[in-house]
């Protein structure tokens, strides 16, 4: 029941309305689609950023399981499994059984992964610069700040 002002007779509120345009996830949709299109347009090896993110994780901790890479690139085993499938495809990591657990495959970078990865790295730091060049220094670490916190 509401009042003549439309407020709750009950809570004295008004109702909640939802507005697109003012939702954390729009924003950070559009921040992301923004990002990931200065990525496309600059990196080579018509890498995506999911690949991009495995293969260089993978290159601190390699040798290391599908699921422990997913793991460390918060990706779910689904998603790893097709990112490292097609990396796999393309010539960048190589697989092996697990000494310990043959059930287990172990992923490492092949020449070429290392290569890509070495020809892209300055166009990858290239793409943050650009995904952040309408903040300050202090809003960059400010936003990063925030990001990691509700991470």
């Amino acid at each position: 029941m509401t009042d003549e002002n439309g407020k709750s007779a009950e809570t004295g509120t008004l109702p909640a309305t939802y507005v697109l345009g003012e939702q954390i996830g729009f924003f950070l949709r559009q921040a992301n689609q923004r990002h990931v299109a200065i990525f496309a347009s600059l990196m080579n090896d018509k890498l995506t950023t999911t690949q991009w993110a495995a293969l260089t994780k993978l290159k601190e901790v390699q040798p290391c399981s599908q699921n422990q890479l997913g793991r460390d690139i918060a990706m779910d085993v689904a998603t790893i499994k097709g990112v490292v499938d097609r990396l796999v495809k393309r010539g960048f990591v190589s697989t092996s059984p697990d000494r310990t657990d043959a059930r287990r495959l172990v992923l490492s970078l092949t020449e070429e992964g290392l290569t890509a990865i070495d020809q892209n790295v300055a166009l990858a730091l290239d793409v943050s610069e650009q995904t952040l060049s309408p903040l300050t220094p202090a809003e960059r670490m400010m936003l990063i700040e925030l990001l990691r916190k509700i991470s």
